[in-house]
């Protein structure tokens, strides 16, 4: 094979290449039997549904405010994200909103869901609702939980995902929670258009 043939089909690869590069291509989830609809109250006391979030990329993360350590860990992670996003892609972040379902609803009131969100990004919304409404939402999402007794009390096991969900409610993919910020912020501006 000659120098100028290697040449073309070089260029051509590339231009190939060049073609995706705007499109982010299948979502990891696509076709997942994740997400769904859900009524549950917010972090003020009002009740919200699915519906309110409609057109818009939601962040769907799963977790309870008295854990000790893996949630406040990854919400602080997505709100480092989110404050990235907000100062180097404001377009970007405004079509995100971050949710955050408790999986303890015994617990989690609205005044303490209110009183610990704040503390990660002033966009994540706080929901809860009856036992019965986060079980479904849960069960919707693929999150399992379980409470486990402590000499002190309880904490609860949970599945850890944050889940991108796009503007029809469907899901695109888990944001790398495994991973730094920086990482998020790449998952983030990949995938919301």
């Amino acid at each position: 094979m000659n120098s100028m043939f290697r040449g073309v089909i070089a260029a051509t690869l590339l231009t190939l290449a060049a073609c995706g590069a705007g499109s982010p291509g299948e979502a990891p989830l696509a076709g997942a039997r994740i997400g769904g609809p859900f009524a549950l109250v917010d972090q003020n006391g009002k009740s919200v549904t699915d519906a309110d979030f409609a057109g818009r990329y939601r962040i769907v993360y799963f977790g309870y405010t008295y854990c000790p350590d893996v949630c406040p860990t990854d919400l602080a992670k997505i709100g480092a994200a989110l404050r990235t996003l907000d100062k180097r892609a404001p377009a970007t972040a405004a079509k995100i909103v971050p949710l955050f379902v408790t999986i303890d609803p015994a617990r989690d009131t609205p005044a303490q869901l209110k009183l610990y969100v704040g503390n990660f990004h002033p966009r994540l919304i706080g929901l809860t609702g009856t036992p019965d409404a986060i079980a479904a939402v849960a069960k919707a999402y693929a999150v399992a939980y379980m409470k486990q007794p402590t000499p002190s009390g309880y904490l609860m096991g949970h599945t850890q995902v944050a889940y991108l969900m796009g503007p029809d409610g469907k899901p695109i993919t888990s944001l790398p929670l495994e991973k730094d910020p920086p990482a998020i912020v790449a998952e983030l501006e990949h995938w919301v258009r």
